[in-house]
Order: structure tokens, then sequence, then C-alpha cells
């Protein structure tokens, strides 16, 4: 079965695609088949990755726009630096599909249609899908920082939202108006989504950080991953050397904290599959 993790916050600047392509690729080296998608029209995970969203021959907004009977995937799907680990490039193009598709009557499915080929049942050919691997055991969908279109997409698309959030006042009520968001998502379009709460950037020195993490970890209990991901400056190079933070720097505080933070993570997933 294809796990289809929605990385969501509305606000900037809260390490989102950081994470998202930190946690994809610690799934990748532990041995799971993983695509990271980028569906942020900024396409931050595709630069990344190493990748120019303008230079792309095609992106994920050509499979949405569905002008291809039977899509390229090999064509669209990019490689990365880990073996596992597969992105479906994004490019600027999205802010219109933000715009466009509200106005369609169950839109809001589109995203997990368009992905439903290359989940559990795709067993592509090496010849003629070269870049593919067969059935994701992962896909992580790195959302854009608002409430809109796509992140409607992404969190019907989606088993689980995964939310980062600062230690800070503001940042802590921002989410609640995300996860208003997810409760009507569960009421009317994926009634199987849950969530996760992680906290990033996070400054153990400063007294109003620990205090609000502690009221986040109080308020939400079992819903709060343990581990918070420390400011660290590796985690704002890696992006300029196309690598997730695991392979850039794999023996930094950060790597090991984003390690723990995705083994915590499966642990959440696997207890609710057997609790099923």
């Amino acid at each position: 079965m294809t796990i289809t993790l929605a990385i969501s916050n509305q606000k900037g600047g809260v390490a989102k695609t950081t994470s998202c392509f930190a946690i994809a690729a610690c799934l990748a080296e532990k041995g799971y088949r993983t695509l990271a998608v980028d569906l942020d029209p900024q396409a931050h995970l595709t630069m990344a990755a190493g990748y120019d969203p303008d230079n792309l021959e095609k992106t994920v907004v050509d499979l949405l726009l569905g002008e291809d009977e039977q899509p390229e995937w090999g064509k669209v799907i990019q490689k990365t630096t880990l073996e596992n680990l597969h992105l479906l490039p994004g490019d600027l193009r999205l802010a219109h599909i933000e715009r466009q598709f509200g106005e369609r009557e169950n839109y809001e499915f589109l995203l997990r249609q368009t992905l439903s080929p290359i989940t559990s049942s795709f067993q592509p050919s090496e010849s003629t899908y070269p870049n593919l691997i067969s059935a994701y055991d992962y896909i992580l969908l790195d959302c854009p920082p608002s409430l809109g279109t796509l992140t409607i997409l992404a969190l019907t698309a989606a088993n689980w939202a995964v939310v980062p959030v600062q230690a800070e006042y503001f940042a802590s009520r921002g989410l609640l108006r995300l996860l208003d968001v997810v409760e009507k998502v569960q009421e009317h379009t994926n009634p199987a989504l849950d969530y996760v709460i992680f906290v990033a950037m996070y400054d153990s020195r400063n007294r109003i950080s620990q205090r609000v993490f502690k009221e986040i970890q109080q308020h939400f209990e079992e819903k709060i991953l343990p581990t918070p991901i420390r400011l660290d400056t590796r985690l704002r190079e890696s992006p300029i050397a196309g690598e997730p933070i695991i392979l850039y720097a794999p023996r930094t505080r950060a790597s090991q904290e984003y390690r723990t933070l995705t083994d915590e993570l499966l642990d959440q997933i696997q207890s609710k599959e057997s609790s099923q």
C-alpha cells in the first residue's frame, strides 16, 4: 500500500520544504521507494533537488492539466541523488492551477486521480519508464504556504497531513486554522485523513520557544512527534548543494534529528495501520 503524506502549513518560513525533502530522503535511506511531489508554485523543492523548473520539459502541472491521455511518467519524474528517492517537479504554472481549478466541480479529487497510476499497482518496465521504480511506498506532497486549492488537492489525496510548526505564539495560533481545514477535508472529501505535528526551527536556548513547545505538547499529546528539529545553518546550505541534509551533512545534529523524526512518524503510521 502506498502511503501519501501532505507536508503542509499555511505559514511560510517554517522549514516545510526542507522537512519534506529531508523526511523523503530518510525514508529512501531506509529502503522505501519514495516520491517527492512539488505542489508549491515557488518550486523550491524542485530547486532543492538540483533542478531548474524553467528548463524541465514537463512537470506535475502537465499531469494535472490532463492534456495527455497516457502521461509520459518517465519524462516527468526525475531522479535524485538518492537511489530510492524520485522527484515529481513543479513550476510557476501551479499558481494558475490554484486559480482555475477552484471553480471546477469535484476538483478536490484531481490530484488523487492523477497519482493513482503510480501507487500500489504500478509496475513500470525499464525500457518504457527508465526513470521510474515500481509502486512507490511513500509519496510526499510539498504543499504551498496557503490554505487554497492546491492544499485542498493535497489533503484530499493524502493519508496523513504532516504539519511543521515553529515554537512561537503566532505560529501555534496559525496551526489551529490549518487543523480546521483538515477537519473540513475529513468531513467532505477524505474521511480517512489523519495528521501529526512536529516542531521545526526550534531554538532550545529561547525560553519562549521552550514554553510554547511544552504547551503544544500538552495540547496535542499523541499528535505531536517528540523530536523537535533545532536551528542548524547546514539546513540552509543543503538546498544550494541540491542534496537533502542527510547527504549534504550526514553526521550533523539536523540529520540525526530528521532520522529520529522519521522513525517517530513511521511509528505513528504503523500504529494506526495495526489498529485498523
